[in-house]
């Protein structure tokens, strides 16, 4: 079933200059690489019946001294993006003793980055999550321990290491998931809660007639429980996850949208699917739950109607959060389905010999 879905439009007056921050006087010292990451090889069978078997070799990439790390986007230069957990009490602490930090990772470097104020105040919490081609990273923050944990407020670190606040205007908290080659920024405004109140938003930086065009400013989607997650360079095709109320129970459920029509999908078999970002080509990656094995997690790789499971090896927990045109993919998984931190993993396919 497709759905034609109006879209909101909104124009705003650009930041004051005093909005952008360098991240210069903040960005903590690079850190060596550790020395524990794995490589294994494994084979992600194919859902259709005519599909062939994809293998992949992964790797752990754990922030060094982390309680548990998250990669969340890969651009087409191998840079990897994401946010760990360090302190103590992790990771239910994250409003007293357990800090979230964001962090690149490039040629074997881990870089921690924490978003500053105007004021020069350190965020306690600072997550990125996807990476442009040019080396432009979005992500969000909260800048203190006690503000709620529904509240995100959005974030683009330029290439020249200016932080430039990313927020939905009339709305409490606005998410930065993806940025695209043009500057557009994908993501998601919500106020009380993060399902309800949620709408996916793109900045107003498009080439082509899935959003009104304005030189500055934001655009949603009419449609609540959405988010945008991914799209392909031009932005004609956008990807993402919303709560489908119309089923007993609700579910989540990815989406395309495309020519402005909305098309949900889901795996196979699965009780919940969520597309988190796109390849160039147009092929998904996600996550979602077997209907038979509901506290299981899968990644998947969608390319058309044919769908890959992802699986980290010995894993029962694996998501897949980002990718790239290589077909890189990053995420995070653990090794039982509840009670151990979770660890990053780079999944590179394989040549075919």
């Amino acid at each position: 079933m497709t759905y034609r879905i109006a879209m909101e439009y909104h124009r705003f007056l650009p930041a004051a200059a005093a909005a952008i921050i360098t991240l210069a006087a903040c960005a903590d010292s690079p850190v060596a690489p550790i020395t524990n990451s794995l490589s294994k090889t494994s084979n992600s069978p194919a859902f259709s019946r005519n599909g062939a078997t994809h293998s992949y070799t992964f790797t752990i990439i754990d922030f060094p001294g982390a309680f548990q790390t998250v990669l969340s986007g890969i651009n087409a230069n191998g840079v990897i993006v994401g946010w760990y957990f360090q302190g103590t009490g992790c990771p239910a602490a994250i409003q007293t003793t357990c800090r979230v930090r964001g962090f690149t990772y490039a040629d074997g470097v881990y870089t921690p980055v924490v978003y500053r104020d105007a004021d020069g105040a350190e965020a306690w919490f600072t997550q990125l999550r996807g990476v442009g081609p040019s080396g432009e990273i979005v992500g969000d923050y909260r800048m203190t321990a006690t503000e709620s944990v529904v509240n995100l407020h959005g974030l683009r670190l330029t290439t020249l290491g200016n932080f430039v606040p990313v927020n939905y205007p009339g709305h409490t908290n606005t998410v930065a998931q993806r940025i695209l080659p043009d500057g557009t920024i994908l993501g998601c405004y919500h106020d009380t809660d993060d399902m309800l109140t949620m709408y996916g938003m793109t900045t107003d930086k498009r080439r082509n007639n899935q959003l009104p065009i304005a030189a500055d400013g934001f655009s949603s989607l009419d449609m609540n429980t959405t988010m945008f997650l991914g799209g392909t360079p031009s932005g004609h095709r956008l990807t993402g996850f919303f709560t489908d109320m119309t089923t007993t129970p609700s579910k989540l459920r990815g989406f395309v949208l495309e020519g402005g029509t909305f098309a949900p999908f889901d795996v196979p078999s699965s009780s919940s699917t969520q597309g988190f970002d796109m390849a160039p080509s147009g092929i998904i990656v996600g996550l979602f739950r077997d209907a038979a094995a509901p506290n299981a997690t899968h990644g998947f790789v969608r390319d058309g109607e044919q769908y890959t499971t992802i699986n980290f090896p010995g894993s029962t927990y694996t998501d897949v959060f980002g990718t790239n045109g290589s077909g890189a993919l990053v995420g995070k998984f653990r090794l039982a389905a509840t009670g151990i931190a979770f660890h990053g993993y780079l999944a590179t396919p394989q040549t075919e010999e």
